[in-house]
């Protein structure tokens, strides 16, 4: 009896532990792919943050993703990805398409000895090595040297993941534990069989209007939510046969020739329509259609009404081909259907084609400019973006609330107007006028449809990494020397004691936290930060120790917070959260594309020799991100001004007219800007010694 109970107790601990280690494995998947957009997104944002080594940093690696869905998302020649190889662990895979072909490429490893004791591993394709997979990465794009001389391929447009990687592993059911060594040609491997295992939890928990058809789209006709369109949509290992088949012509193992030469992907010559395999969870280009698994499906004779909608990209009720089940190359494995077109379309187009083909260039531009451009897809005429001769900023037909139609530099009753409006709101208010007005400068808020026919594009921030953006940048560090010059003038003109004086800091530099945290303005922020490191500011001692007596909070936010967080910034180290900011950091990037016109102020962060090339490549870097995110940064700006009712005398204070007529006067606001500048410095020179005079050597 005491045996059997043992025995009894031994059989159910055992139980025990199983069932608990298969729930554990659930609910980790679950609690992953579960996880809310804020909190992903937010993961996504640590990810990028980390140092431009770090391959999680950049938005082109996608970690351990199927060797069929990383083809899939290579859609044009010259768009690439970075990947993990499944097979071969610790090593990487490049896929790009070039020639309208997916290529697999690994990047090699060499050990190099640096010294006697001393070796480092560098990454390389074919001749040029690098100590990390960024740099090879970055030489490549930036040079367009094809990745080998076999197949020409050359990479110059990434594939960005907007996923953490975790989640992308969970959603394709890749955990660190499936790159474990299986035969590449035994099914039953613990490899396949683990992936088979993971890819069931994935389906778990769906309701029974996202059950997916035999085919492998959604039933359901609602919008699902992105995140249970990835999970209901993700590659099923079930539904195609295991990626280590004999029957695969290619194996992703390292002996394979798919690292040596050019992979090459055959359609089977059965298939009656095109397949396409699941794409991963990332965002393409804004003006490319994408292919929507939870969008309810038409019927072959309906035409969809949605501006980006095309026959090639609607999903059809049509039954999966009757090939489908024995095809066995997963490289083209099946996944949903694209819908055929519409009968007797193709063969108009076709006529169309070859009637264009038939005629000469000449005639066919003759054509367009007598009947105008035709209907449909081939009548969309481009329209050349204007670029901008003239600055947007025009002191002299200014129409103002406060200053007369002329009106001399720095008049003191003007300036006596400034202080009290300033000094009427708290910084929270201030900074809220300053961030309207700066997004409008920027073209982040107001930008209307003519605008952007004109920009040639749809926001600001693009505009400004462009060549015919140069206006807007020279306006932007037209307001930034501006309104830095300006505060400066209202700490200065404080004639009082030094206690108001310190007051007036402590307010701007309440300023300048409002801005960074509240509205996510770093473009003033860094304005105001500017005005308070200047040295005619700076130099005054009696004031600063003043602050630090009175406002200690104050002086120790300015020293241990703020300076520091301005410095990363443009060391391009550190930046404010996507999800908060209204105006990214474009300072550095505005002038280092406009060296010869920015005022020199002091040596900048790239001028070290030590760590010059690294801050310029963290800054064109950003660029990218600036002028991908322009639509994310105009909804930041209308959350955050929402119900914002602006003081129009306010609003005119820090406006870049305004501040001109006031520092320069209605003439010598459109003198030469190096000449005003120089001239004002010397004014604020002389303002910074009448307050707090030079001490002597004699007298100390």
């Amino acid at each position: 009896m005491t045996e059997r109970c043992s025995l009894w107790s031994a059989l159910s601990a055992a139980a025990c532990c199983f069932y608990r280690g298969s729930f554990v494995q659930f609910s980790k998947e679950k609690y992953i792919l579960d996880s809310s957009p804020e909190k992903l997104h937010k993961e996504l944002e640590e990810e990028l943050k980390l140092s431009s080594t770090d391959l999680r940093s950049h938005a082109w690696y996608h970690g351990r993703i199927p060797r069929e869905v990383s083809e899939t998302l290579v859609r044009r020649n010259g768009d690439f990805l970075i990947r993990d190889s499944l097979t071969s662990l610790g090593d990487y895979v490049l896929t790009c398409r070039w020639h309208n072909q997916a290529l697999h490429f690994k990047i090699n490893k060499v050990v190099v000895k640096a010294g006697e004791s001393y070796t480092h591993i560098q990454y390389l394709f074919e001749q040029e090595s690098f100590d990390h997979v960024p740099a090879l990465v970055r030489y490549h794009v930036g040079s367009r040297k094809a990745v080998s001389e076999q197949s020409g391929a050359i990479i110059y447009c990434p594939v960005n993941r907007t996923f953490p990687l975790r989640y992308l592993e969970a959603c394709y059911g890749l955990g660190q534990g499936s790159g474990k060594a299986a035969s590449p040609a035994s099914p039953s491997g613990p490899k396949g069989s683990h992936m088979k295992r993971r890819s069931v939890t994935m389906t778990d928990g769906l309701t029974a209007d996202k059950v997916t058809r035999s085919d492998g789209c959604p039933t359901s006709t609602s919008l699902p939510h992105p995140r249970e369109s990835i999970r209901n949509c993700a590659l099923s290992m079930d539904q195609i046969p295991d990626l280590h088949s004999p029957m695969s012509p290619i194996s992703e193992s390292p002996s394979s020739p798919a690292y040596s030469t050019v992979t090459r992907v055959h359609a089977t010559p059965a298939a009656p329509s095109a397949t396409v395999l699941p794409a991963s969870p990332v965002t393409r280009r804004s003006s490319e259609p994408q292919l929507c698994p939870g969008s309810a499906p038409k019927p072959p004779g309906e035409s969809d009404k949605g501006p980006y909608a095309s026959p090639s990209h609607t999903l059809s009720k049509a039954s999966p081909s009757p090939s489908l089940s024995s095809y066995s190359d997963p490289d083209s494995g099946p996944y949903c259907q694209l819908r055929p077109p519409v009968r007797g379309s193709r063969e108009r187009a076709t006529a169309e084609a070859s009637s264009r083909q038939a005629r000469s260039y000449g005639e066919r531009l003759k054509e367009l400019s007598e009947n105008g451009a035709p209907e449909g897809d081939w009548g969309r005429a481009f329209i050349a973006p204007v670029v901008e001769a003239t600055s947007s900023f025009n002191p002299a037909t200014f129409q103002s609330l406060l200053i007369p139609k002329d009106n001399r530099p720095l008049e003191v009753g003007l300036l006596r107007k400034v202080k009290e409006l300033l000094a009427e709101v708290d910084a929270r208010t201030l900074a809220r006028h300053v961030t309207k007005v700066d997004c409008l400068v920027a073209r982040i808020l107001g930008v209307t449809k003519e605008m952007q026919t004109l920009m040639g594009v749809r926001w600001g921030m693009e505009l400004l990494t462009l060549p015919h953006g140069r206006q807007l940048r020279l306006d932007l560090l037209e307001r930034f020397h501006t309104m830095s010059i300006m505060l400066a003038v209202d700490i200065l003109g404080c004639t009082g004691s030094a206690e108001e004086r310190a007051v007036l800091l402590h307010k701007t530099i309440q300023l300048a936290a409002e801005l960074r945290g509240t509205m996510g303005n770093m473009f003033s922020f860094a304005a105001v930060m500017g005005a308070l490191d200047m040295a005619q500011i700076a130099r005054l001692e009696q004031t600063w120790v003043t602050l630090r007596q009175r406002h200690t909070e104050g002086a120790i936010l300015y020293e241990k917070k703020l300076k520091p967080f301005l410095k990363s910034l443009n060391e391009g180290k550190e930046g404010p959260p996507l999800s908060n900011t209204t105006f990214p950091h474009v300072l550095p990037l505005i002038t280092l594309l406009e060296c010869d016109s920015a005022p020199a102020e002091g040596p900048e962060p790239w001028g070290s020799t030590e760590h010059g090339v690294e801050v310029v490549l963290a800054h064109l870097e950003a660029a990218r991100t600036v002028a991908h995110h322009g639509g994310l940064y105009h909804t930041n700006a209308e959350v955050k001004l929402q119900g914002f009712q602006a003081q129009p005398e306010l609003l005119e204070v820090f406006s870049t007219e305004f501040q001109m007529r006031l520092l320069w006067g209605s003439q010598g606001a459109s003198n030469n800007q190096a000449r005003r500048y120089e001239k004002f410095d010397k004014v604020l020179t002389a303002l910074s010694h009448k307050l707090e005079p030079a001490v002597r050597s004699s007298e100390l």
